[in-house]
């Protein structure tokens, strides 16, 4: 008798193990559901997109105007198309929704194929075999300010972004060449064959450079931190040329700039006082920096993007440490990354995450979901981004990048002119930068492919950019 109620224990007992563990389990997948719901939508296993879409209108996609940027129309077949009124302006911001998805179509689509009508709309609409009309996503971008960047760009290779550095709002992105994203399904082919193409590729976020003498900042932000913000100590006599290791390291045009001080060494870019000031950091410290500002590791980036890099380690040469500390050699960044950089600088240290999405709403106005930005990062202390604003305003008032000066608004930055290719003089155009100093409510980065100086080519485009949001 006492070894048949042990043995009923001990089946109740694993019966109740097995009921606990399922309960677990349960549990688990209805949470896991709950915080994973849009990841598990558009798993390309899940079915629920294709229902979705047969029973919703694909939202609209609006500017932060209320400008359409993207939305759907049906004619009297029934028939729906994607109807994209700006056509290029907007291709890589906004993206497209045919053969594959990118940009806002892409990371908003779960939003896009929902609607948030309510029970007695749904009914009615399934009686009289109508779809629901979709959510429409308000974006963070400007019409007047993307259409000003996509104009410079024209004939160009290249790209613009421009945030508010406190709150990380994208005002604009753009990427050239471009394509018109209502026409993606008639070229689709034509670009797959078409090896050299490079018309989908997302230049803000996915294309690496060379960042030439916009590394300085990096450089620059190194020793201030190993000599605790002085620099009023640093002194170099350029003769237009830096020799050490058997290396030599030339300035822009072989200028000679003369007995300079650190804040004339980055305002005028010059080469051999970085390559100086270069050798003199501890290495192993810059290495640290350049993780902690992101490179070679991941970014908060709303797109799609690839990381930067830079080849500084026990391996490094001292040929090509000079050449790091001048933003050359095989050091690589996108124009979306550099920017980060200078947001954080502008926004007293931290990098507010840039963001494309503002809300959700309904076809009735009602707010479904509203974004922001509450997700920030530190880059840099509080003294130190104050003391690189500085030295990027020197850069306006005397510098590189003077043709920013004007009596309207201040504005800080630094140019680029990064070399590549085998043929001598062929530089990539950069400017980072913000404005106002005081305040800084608008950055932009701007890289021209091929075109020289970035004082003489992206420096104008930063001025048109800002000129129109102060206007």
């Amino acid at each position: 008798m006492k070894k048949t109620n042990q043995f009923k224990r001990q089946i109740m007992g694993v019966t109740w193990f097995f009921v606990a563990l399922f309960i677990v389990m349960a549990g688990y997948i209805v949470v896991y559901a709950l915080v994973n719901e849009q990841e598990m939508a558009e798993n390309t296993f899940n079915d629920i997109q294709i229902i979705l879409m047969e029973q919703n209108t694909r939202g609209t996609i609006y500017a932060s105007d209320g400008e359409v940027l993207a939305q759907t129309k049906t004619d009297a077949n029934g028939s729906e198309s994607r109807i994209y009124p700006y056509e290029n302006t907007f291709a890589h911001a906004v993206g497209f929704a045919t053969h594959g998805r990118m940009g806002i179509e892409a990371i908003a689509n779960y939003y896009l194929i929902q609607s948030s009508i309510s029970l007695s709309e749904r009914a009615g609409n399934a009686t009289n075999g109508v779809k629901n009309p979709g959510d429409s996503i308000h974006a963070t971008l400007r019409v007047d300010l993307q259409e000003i960047a996509h104009t410079a760009l024209a004939g160009y290779r290249g790209a613009v972004i421009v945030t508010e550095p406190q709150t990380g709002k994208i005002l604009a992105m753009v990427s050239r060449p471009d394509f018109a994203p209502g026409q993606i399904a008639a070229i689709w082919s034509g670009l797959l064959a078409d090896t050299e193409s490079s018309v989908l590729l997302n230049r803000v976020t996915q294309g690496l450079y060379p960042p030439g003498s916009t590394f300085k900042i990096m450089t620059a932000l190194q020793y201030l931190r190993e000599n605790n913000l002085d620099i009023e100590s640093y002194h170099f006599n350029c003769r237009g040329y830096f020799s050490a290791f058997g290396e030599r390291i030339n300035c822009f045009a072989g200028i000679a700039h003369g007995n300079e001080d650190f804040s004339f060494s980055f305002a005028k870019s010059c080469n051999s006082s970085f390559a100086n000031i270069g050798i003199s950091l501890d290495q192993d410290q810059f290495a640290i920096t350049l993780n902690e500002l992101m490179f070679g590791v991941g970014q908060p980036s709303p797109l799609v993007y690839n990381r930067s890099s830079v080849e500084l380690n026990d391996e490094t040469t001292d040929a090509e440490l000079l050449q790091i500390m001048i933003g050359q050699g095989r050091t690589l960044v996108t124009p979306q990354h550099l920017h980060m950089i200078t947001s954080a600088i502008a926004n007293d240290g931290v990098l507010a995450e840039p963001y494309l999405l503002e809300e959700v709403r309904n076809v009735n106005g009602e707010i479904v979901r509203s974004f922001g930005n509450n997700d920030t990062l530190r880059l840099m202390s509080i003294s130190e981004a104050e003391s690189m604003r500085q030295l990027m305003a020197e850069v306006v008032l005397m510098g590189t990048a003077t043709r920013l000066r004007n009596s309207s608004y201040t504005a800080a930055g630094k140019t680029g002119s990064a070399e590549f290719g085998a043929a001598k003089g062929e530089s990539h155009a950069w400017f980072t930068g913000f404005a106002p100093v005081e305040n800084p409510q608008i950055a932009v980065t701007i890289i021209i492919e091929g075109a020289g100086t970035g004082g003489d080519y992206a420096v104008p485009i930063a001025a048109r950019l800002f000129e129109q949001y102060f206007k």
